[in-house]
């Protein structure tokens, strides 16, 4: 019997909402971006209905011939863009990518040392009440009042608690990392060092960002983000995994294997091929000369939108960026985080409301947002438009109680966006 089609028109005309929206806006949530057509595609691919447990010539099912070969072209075109000789492809997104590292290198109640959230990390990296911070004995770092990274203070914690893990990662941390001073801190310790450059590989890729492949023992990145790519993560180390299954050690030497059999039989079934797929897709495009002017414009925009937002009497935290995103104290301003937020968003402009260091406000709340620029990027905008974003940014603001004003806001930036379409 053949399946009936049926035409859901309710999820249909929500879907298409979605998308009028972010066309008609300007996304500027720094974990957010736009995909192409191409990757779209494969998202929506017969991918999606194949079952693949295992690894690429080691399968459990049988009909694998072909999601063999995209894995495959997968694993190759990470390999290249970051420069390892070991890529895991199949974490369904970031968390679950952490959480496989996690599980391969640590035991239960083993001391983990990363960044707090409310000072820029992830709730991976030791949130209480989050896997990390409930499974592992975490021991959180915090920055400096002047929002900076002290690496003294992260070695003193190190030297304190021994940890089997350091994560070096951020989430809301606005300048550029010393993964070789977290490299030493890990080596005097005897612990291993995790990258997460889930915001920041984008910018890795393109050189304006330091990185840690070669200096850090697993780096894992998201494939969304300033990557550009599906949901998605890859997790990424030197070494070659060992055959076959036998009990390992949590060595260095080992990681690749350890990772490999973490995600599976560890912690997941069957890969998502159609994910996969708009994985590969992404990773091509990162690899074309095109991507890196891309990244170098990120940059660019972002330290443009800082330095207009500042000179506008916004404090931003750390006093600029050197990356995609900033942070940004709206107590000067005389509005919380929240407040903001639904301003900005009534006017059309898409930010989410952040912690800053050392808040007083409740993390609902908070005193902050953060903004970023790759989105904007993606759709062409470069330095004019930002002088032009900080202009309506401090304009909403100003104006966050005025419904009307507002709205006439969101119509001029519904305008503006139509000289910079999504990308097809």
């Amino acid at each position: 019997m053949q399946f009936p089609y049926i035409e859901d028109e309710e999820i249909k005309q929500l879907a298409a909402a979605e998308a009028k929206r972010q066309a008609d806006g300007l996304e500027m949530i720094p974990s957010e971006n736009h995909t192409s057509r191409a990757v779209l595609d494969m998202l929506g691919s017969r991918l999606t209905d194949k079952y693949s447990e295992g690894y690429p010539g080691a399968r459990y099912y049988g009909g694998c011939e072909f999601v063999d070969k995209v894995e495959n072209i997968t694993i190759d075109r990470a390999k290249e863009l970051f420069g390892v000789t070991h890529a895991n492809v199949q974490a369904y997104s970031g968390s679950p990518a952490n959480l496989a590292v996690y599980y391969a290198l640590l035991n239960p109640g083993d001391t983990v040392l990363g960044l707090h959230l409310f000072y820029g990390g992830h709730m991976t990296h030791g949130l209480k009440v989050n896997f990390s911070g409930t499974l592992y004995n975490s021991v959180q770092y915090t920055t400096d009042k002047d929002g900076y990274i002290n690496y003294d203070e992260i070695a003193k914690l190190a030297k304190e608690h021994s940890p089997k893990l350091i994560v070096g990662g951020y989430t809301a941390y606005p300048r550029q990392v010393d993964w070789q001073k977290l490299r030493e801190i890990a080596d005097s310790v005897d612990a291993f060092l995790l990258a997460d450059i889930s915001h920041i590989s984008g910018l890795v890729v393109s050189g304006d960002h330091p990185s840690p492949v070669g200096i850090a023992d697993v780096v894992v990145t998201t494939t969304h983000k300033s990557l550009r790519g599906p949901r998605g993560a890859l997790i990424l180390c030197n070494g070659n995994p060992s055959t076959p299954l036998k009990k390992l050690e949590k060595t260095k030497e080992n990681i690749p294997s350890l990772i490999d059999r973490a995600i599976i039989p560890g912690l997941q079934g069957g890969p998502h091929n159609h994910q996969t797929a708009a994985i590969a897709v992404a990773l091509k495009q990162a690899l074309q000369p095109e991507f890196k002017e891309y990244g170098h414009q990120v940059a660019k925009n972002a330290k443009k939108l800082a330095n207009e937002l500042m000179d506008r009497g916004f404090d931003l935290v750390t006093g600029g960026t050197d990356t995609h995103l900033m942070v940004v104290d709206m107590t000067n301003k005389r509005v919380s985080g929240k407040q903001a937020e639904s301003a900005l968003g009534k006017a059309g402009i898409t930010v989410n409301k952040n912690t800053v260091p050392f808040d007083p406000r409740s993390p609902f709340d908070p005193s902050g947002i953060r903004l970023g620029t790759p989105a904007l990027t993606t759709r062409g905008m470069k330095e004019d438009e930002m002088v032009q974003i900080a202009a309506w940014i401090d304009d909403a603001i100003q104006h966050h109680s005025d419904e009307k004003y507002l709205a006439n806001l969101h119509v001029k930036i519904t305008e503006f966006t139509k000289d910079f379409p999504l990308p097809e």
